[in-house]
């Protein structure tokens, strides 16, 4: 047995039933203790995203919307361009409505998670903010042997999904593109990352508020146009998404489980609710209430996966490139052949070049998660140097060595760094519940005293 196949076999159990149960259950048990939170406050929650920094006073280092930004960041990437067209290759159709599925719970866990991260956050000894799950699980639980044990995994999937995993996507679209050397993609992204990282939080915060906004802008409105110039294609588009999410019969042999745990496996990737990671950037940020960054922290996993993933599967559906895929045009050539499919060459183009800043992006968020983790580990500021360092040497690597396996690897590190998350969070849903109720009876009361206000 090579090694490949023993990381698919790994890979295929953390990725199991167990898993998944734990996973998606978490999401639904957290959204009936909440009942139903992430429905009923998502228009305010995206009001509050592009509402100017109120909490200028609160302590945090940056804005409501950079730390979103800082999360999205780490999460629109290589997830929701290659990884949904993986989904759908080897899944079906109705992979897209799994992803569709675990996004809606996992806006709950992304709540929960935030909140959290806000409420035991600390102050480290640069003055600036420390939290996410290594710090909930071991303050909240008293668990600290499973808090290090987080810290580990993730500073292990840091080096996966969050770097070798973007550079190798980054070299291979420049170099089918436009024939750009694998070494030379390498070394400009060392130079880019390392520019900016070295700023800490706030630098980092400055430079995804910028690109992300563009780049998911530019990538949504390339796709809403191919689909209103489709539109006859998408009633059947979207029906055969539903019906094979409980038929399978798009994969082979039929396996419904097939399309359920590439579904969920996917969307977790690319939305990463439940991994722990985003709350690390929501800890950062500057609020009043620990709720109130949690509800801007939720809107990720609905831009992220309900908007911006849904595009790209609705759109290899209408493609039904899908069906012919070979393994070497699977993830993001497939899509960016879909795109061409619909809208010519410039398809093409906004794909590819999405991919690169998409990818760029990711991999300052995971930096910075990364170096958390680290500092968690060893308390010494110089540690968080030295894995910056690493980090960007890292990504030359990543961007000219093969990682057929890295997709296998970096779902491994992913499962392996959500299951103490995940117990955390369960742990701890009495908090996140009593935390909710709080705020929004801070929410109403302040609401009562502007009404009169506006009269």
């Amino acid at each position: 047995m090579n090694i490949s196949a023993v990381l698919d076999t790994i890979s295929d159990f953390v990725w199991g039933p167990p898993f998944l149960i734990l996973l998606v259950g978490t999401g639904i048990y957290l959204t009936l203790r909440l009942t139903f939170l992430q429905f009923r406050t998502l228009p305010y929650a995206l009001k509050l995203v592009f509402t100017k920094d109120q909490d200028k006073q609160s302590e945090g280092d940056i804005s409501h919307f950079q730390s979103l930004m800082t999360a999205l960041a780490a999460t629109v990437g290589t997830g929701n361009i290659a990884g949904v067209a993986t989904a759908v290759v080897v899944g079906g159709p109705g992979a897209v409505f799994w992803m569709w599925i675990s996004a809606l719970f996992g806006m709950a866990t992304k709540y929960a998670e935030a909140i959290l991260a806000v409420k035991y956050r600390v102050k480290d000894e640069r003055g600036e903010m420390a939290g996410g799950p290594m710090y909930y699980i071991e303050k909240g639980l008293g668990w600290k042997w499973l808090a290090v044990l987080f810290a580990i995994f993730a500073i292990g999937a840091s080096f996966g999904i969050g770097n070798t995993v973007q550079s190798n996507s980054v070299a291979d679209v420049l170099h089918e593109n436009w024939n750009f050397p694998y070494a030379a993609t390498g070394i400009i992204l060392m130079i880019l990352t390392g520019i900016v990282i070295i700023g800490g939080i706030k630098s980092i915060g400055r430079v995804v508020s910028f690109i992300v906004p563009i780049m998911a802008v530019l990538y949504v409105a390339a796709g809403l146009i191919l689909i209103m110039m489709n539109i006859d294609l998408v009633p059947s588009a979207v029906g055969l998404i539903f019906t094979d999410a409980f038929t399978g019969q798009a994969v082979a042999g039929g396996a419904i489980g097939a399309v359920i745990q590439m579904g969920v496996a996917r969307g977790v990737f690319s939305n990463e609710a439940g991994l722990g990671s985003a709350p690390i950037a929501a800890a950062s940020a500057r609020t009043d209430y620990p709720g109130r960054q949690a509800l801007v922290s939720m809107t990720q996993v609905f831009i992220d996966t309900i908007i911006i993933c849904s595009i790209t599967g609705i759109s290899l559906v209408m493609g039904e490139l899908y069906l012919n895929a070979q393994s070497d045009v699977e993830g993001a050539a497939l899509t960016s052949n879909t795109f061409e499919q619909f809208l010519g060459p410039a398809g093409a183009f906004i794909v590819s070049i999405g991919l690169v800043f998409f990818a760029y992006s990711t991999m300052l968020g995971w930096s910075y998660y990364g170096e958390r983790c680290m500092y968690y580990l060893t308390k010494h500021p110089s540690s968080i140097m030295i894995y910056r360092i690493i980090f960007v040497i890292a990504i030359f690597f990543g961007a000219v060595i093969e990682l057929n396996m890295v997709w296998s690897i970096a779902d491994i590190m992913n499962g392996l760094m959500a299951a103490p998350n995940l117990i955390g969070l369960l742990g701890l849903s009495s908090v996140v519940v009593a935390e909710t109720a709080f705020f929004l009876q801070r929410k109403k009361e302040e609401e009562q005293k502007r009404a009169p206000e506006r009269e």
